[in-house]
């Protein structure tokens, strides 16, 4: 899956790699897939290489996105090609063309194959034998589709495994390239017990969603899990600048509205971030009486109802536009995450009037979320979940749900970030309900940006020293 990922992101690994003398160089271009730096605006690190093209390797770099759509808009079996998720565009003697992942990325995809055949002859679980089998199927035919389902049917396996080309974060041009990536996970099976009254929960979080009924029609599957693991191995997308800390898979609407979705909390991974990263920022930004309501049980939980979240809300436009990802395009990843942080925060306020989060209070969540923008908001506009945070940042903001001391430390005004939540909310389901692809490009371009203020304050934390993210030392050197 890492060459896989070069393949897509960048092109030939090999040749940036040679043309690196300075160790460190090489170690950062390792880091970040390619000559460019995810978490400062996709900036070059290397003369010579220009701008990352917003369509990374899937497409021409010369090709335009008017171009694009301009194919797309003809519709028919060639348009549907150009924008599937497992199809490279290149250009051909009679236009544009679309040649298959199996085909393109035939080397990697292959061997990941063979690999899992190994695995799955080794696997004692038997629906874990029936995933990694037809996971190395779908490497070979591109129909991802029955190993989705077979991955939602394990339910007692302790070894986990998400592989393949799954999320469209790097396909800045349109949306509509899945890139390669691996987890290997371990099931903390006690933490996961704790988590599995959750689930059961979901239809009733849906019908209360604070918007209009019909942004709320669609029923999430029942059958989704909520379970905790350590990660022991990241490759690919997953591994590339900012680190992810929990997954909600499938991305397959259909799969999901059927089966649902399983999300999973990389507790360790978590825990890193909390104690080197965010504890730190805490110091530099939080009103000092505030910083009590910091703690990792509050990360914790507002990572992991972020993941539920996803399976809140509306799958298929109210307008009959397709699906949300269809008719938001290349902004429909970002808007998601934005929407699974604020309705994630929104799942805390409800479950604690229900009584779910146990002895603790509900502040803890507020105060820990908006330390925890400070901290995703250093990934950059090139990255969903920073330009997502951009966003909801500015719009807690306007809508006073904390303010700023002259000291450059922030306070929640706790009723006005409950209202500036529960209006965010609603504002985000319309968007996707609607299929405004308009709209969100108009959210985004007002609310997706640094302003010049908290540009300062996050001078700070580099001053400081504080990370922006974490990297992990793990398999075998790559450096050739």
């Amino acid at each position: 899956m890492d060459e896989g990922f070069w393949m897509q992101t960048y092109g030939n690994r090999d040749s940036l790699m040679a043309s690196l003398t300075d160790p460190a160089l090489r170690r950062f271009a390792e880091i970040n897939y390619g000559p460019w730096d995810r978490l400062h605006e996709d900036a070059p690190f290397v003369a010579g290489v220009g701008p990352k093209p917003p369509g990374a390797n899937f497409y021409p770099r010369d090709l335009t996105k008017a171009e694009l759509e301009r194919e797309v808009a003809k519709g028919g079996a060639h348009a549907d090609s150009l924008r599937g998720l497992y199809t490279v565009v290149r250009r051909g003697p009679n236009g544009l063309v679309a040649v298959p992942y199996h085909v393109a990325y035939a080397a990697p995809h292959t061997r990941a194959a063979a690999k899992l055949r190994e695995a799955a002859a080794l696997a004692e679980n038997a629906a874990l034998k029936k995933y990694l089998t037809l996971r190395a199927d779908a490497l070979e035919t591109d129909d991802y589709q029955p190993s989705d389902f077979a991955w939602m049917a394990m339910k007692d396996n302790t070894l986990d495994v998400v592989i393949g080309p799954i999320e469209t974060y790097e396909d800045a041009l349109a949306g509509y390239k899945a890139a390669d990536e691996a987890y290997v996970l371990v099931k903390d099976q006690a933490w996961s017990a704790r988590l599995a009254r959750l689930t059961s929960q979901l239809p009733a979080l849906q019908r209360a969603l604070p918007v209009d009924a019909k942004y709320r029609a669609e029923s999430p599957g029942t059958d989704s899990d909520l379970n905790a693991y350590d990660a022991l191995f990241y490759a690919g997308q997953a591994n590339s600048g900012a680190k992810t800390i929990a997954i909600n898979l499938p991305n397959d609407e259909e799969v999901q509205l059927k089966a649902g979705s399983r999300r999973l909390q990389l507790k360790n991974a978590m825990r890193a971030k909390f104690d080197k990263i965010l504890v730190p920022i805490v110091g530099l930004t939080i009103a000092a009486d505030q910083r009590k309501y910091v703690n990792f049980d509050a990360f914790f939980e507002n990572t992991m109802f972020h993941e539920v979240a996803h399976g809140l809300g509306i799958k298929n436009t109210v307008t009959g536009a397709g699906t949300v990802r269809q008719a938001l395009k290349e902004t429909a990843g970002g808007l998601e995450e934005e929407k699974a942080d604020i309705l994630g925060l929104w799942m805390a306020v409800k479950l604690a009037e229900q009584g779910e989060l146990q002895d603790r209070e509900v502040n803890d969540n507020f105060v820990t979320f908006l330390a925890g923008l400070f901290r995703s908001v250093r990934f950059g506009a090139s990255d969903a979940h920073g330009r997502a945070n951009m966003a909801t940042f500015n719009f807690l903001q306007e809508a006073g749900a904390f303010t700023r001391a002259s000291d450059g430390t922030y306070r929640v005004d706790f009723p006005k970030m409950r209202a500036g939540m529960e209006a965010l909310s609603a504002k985000i389901l319309m968007l996707q309900g609607n299929g405004d692809y308009a709209g969100v490009q108009a959210f985004m371009r007002d609310m997706g940006v640094v302003r010049p203020q908290l540009k300062a304050d996050l001078a700070k934390l580099g001053t400081a020293r504080i990370p922006v993210d974490i990297v992990f030392e793990q398999g075998m050197p790559v450096t050739k």
